[in-house]
């Protein structure tokens, strides 16, 4: 006779995560993030997600220079028990150094995911996650076909203004709308 158990979850806090890598639990080959209490394990990065962060965080620093600050895959705390580690964030610049507080959703102007394997986790997870936090604009870079997604207005049932960039075009930062990228620019 079969007797089925109600499994359990143990959840963590972002101290707690933070002392799993401080004594070696997770390891600097570990990569993972943290949300809603679960460590989960992200995608692999290929060859075209490495090259698109690389151009897109460049095409941002030199644009925004003296603006923001720009960080690539950094964690981003949402919660106590959420730190997801976003492929860029464009930050505000503020009195109080990161070295001393991390940054939170109330320092973040964009978030953006390159998606190879993790479009499905990014269009979904991610994008409620973001949505939640009210982070104002939300990129999902395609690296598969080229695309770019712009998710804006956050919402309690996420996004409410979404458009899906494909061919070759101009695109704005809705808090800096004088600076432009080209799609060319990001997948070159």
């Amino acid at each position: 006779m079969a007797v089925e158990v109600a499994a359990t979850r143990r959840r963590f806090t972002r101290r707690e995560y933070h002392r799993m890598a401080e004594v070696g639990i997770l390891g600097k080959r570990d990569r993972v993030e943290l949300i809603k209490g679960e460590i989960v394990e992200m995608s692999p990065t290929g060859r075209r997600h490495k090259a698109f962060v690389a151009n897109l965080a460049q095409l941002l620093i030199m644009r925004l220079s003296g603006r923001v600050i720009v960080w690539v895959q950094t964690g981003i705390v949402l919660a106590d028990d959420t730190e997801p580690e976003p492929d860029i964030s464009i930050l505000r610049q503020r009195a109080v150094p990161y070295k001393d507080r991390e940054a939170d959703a109330e320092d973040v102007f964009v978030l953006i995911e390159m998606a190879d394997s993790s479009l499905a986790y990014d269009r979904s997870t991610k994008m409620r996650l973001y949505a939640e936090a009210s982070i104002p604009e939300y990129w999902i870079v395609d690296c598969d076909a080229e695309t770019v997604e712009i998710y804006r207005d956050p919402g309690p049932q996420g996004y409410r203004d979404v458009n899906r960039i494909a061919g070759s075009t101009t695109l704005t930062l809705d808090v800096f709308p004088d600076v432009t990228l080209t799609t060319a620019e990001i997948f070159a």
